[in-house]
């Protein structure tokens, strides 16, 4: 017994650790992550779960039954390994952003790639509207990640507004919460809040992404239900629109430096050649293209190990 639930929760941990790390990048996302490693609709579905009813099975105590009904070791195992991987990963990921963008950005361009096919395949029916759909994706995506950060109030409300929205863009699949954060100009105050230790600034962020967490999963659940085939091809289009945001050749826009955070907002996309002759540093093209081969595989060695460990699953609970 306790070596399948070990079998189940570790990999679920495992999963959160990954999704941290990219929620932790601004233009990747920890949905992203999710839907490579086919916990997203159970993710959804869970989250989903926590509502009214189940609250009141909680204030009766009914512990058991409470955590029966929201999926808690599901979602207690995914926010252990995204709290991990926020202690322990942070300041490697941050790292990385400002020292290694090119290589860090190739690896993630060759993820979302590779994400978004693993979703196209999912699809069951590629009909006109299902296309439009994607389309419709890929032009909110470019939308978005064409705004430019604004300055913006350090009062409650508009932390919890912050955290609300944000927590809506890490949850779907291409658009980071990170990212989002930066355009609203509360990335760097929340991160300096966490370090620090502002508890009052931390409770009213936290506040703002459970509120909007709870009400937003209510919305794509109906969505994935109602209209599957037309959700995932909207959600596919936003994460190739945001494909953007992880091209590694950038060039500084300004006086804005080519490197870290202020490379994924204030830069344009450049081909390597041009790369080479505006910055002067080597474009290192070949290892680029490895890190995203390595991208595209992984991706699909996880789909992989994903369906293969939730066959087994169901043929011992049968």
């Amino acid at each position: 017994m306790i070596s399948r639930i070990a079998q189940y929760y570790f990999p679920v941990t495992i999963k959160g650790v990954l999704m941290g790390a990219a929620d932790i990048i601004p233009g990747v996302s920890g949905g992203t992550i999710a839907f490579i490693t086919g916990i997203y609709e159970t993710l959804i579905a869970s989250l989903k779960s926590i509502n009214g009813r189940a609250l009141r099975k909680l204030l009766r105590f009914e512990f058991r039954t409470f955590w029966k009904t929201i999926n808690g070791g599901f979602l207690l195992s995914l926010a252990l390994g995204i709290l991990i991987s926020i202690v322990t990963l942070s300041n490697t990921i941050v790292f990385l952003l400002e020292h290694h963008t090119l290589l860090l950005l190739s690896f993630f361009f060759g993820l979302i790639v590779a994400s978004a096919v693993v979703i196209v395949r999912r699809v069951r029916t590629h009909s006109i509207a299902a296309w439009t759909a994607g389309i419709l994706g890929v032009l909110t995506a470019f939308f978005i990640t064409s705004l430019s950060p604004v300055s913006t109030p350090e009062t409650w409300w508009f932390i919890f507004l912050s955290g609300s929205v944000a927590i809506c863009a890490m949850i779907l699949p291409g658009i980071s919460g990170s990212f989002i954060l930066l355009l609203m100009g509360k990335y760097a105050f929340i991160l300096e809040a966490i370090k620090e230790l502002h508890l009052g600034v931390i409770a009213v962020f936290g506040a703002g992404c459970l509120t909007g967490l709870l009400g937003f999963v209510r919305i794509l659940s109906t969505l994935l239900q109602r209209y599957h085939d037309l959700t995932m091809m909207f959600l596919a289009g936003i994460m190739i629109g945001s494909l953007t945001k992880v091209w590694p050749w950038k060039i500084p826009v300004g006086d804005s430096l080519p490197d870290g955070k202020k490379a994924l907002l204030f830069s344009s996309n450049v081909i390597p050649e041009t790369y080479l002759q505006t910055t002067g540093a080597d474009p290192m093209v070949i290892v680029a293209m490895m890190l995203m081969a390595t991208g595209l595989i992984l991706v699909f060695f996880l789909e992989y190990i994903s369906a293969k460990t939730q066959k087994s699953l169901a043929d011992h609970s049968s």
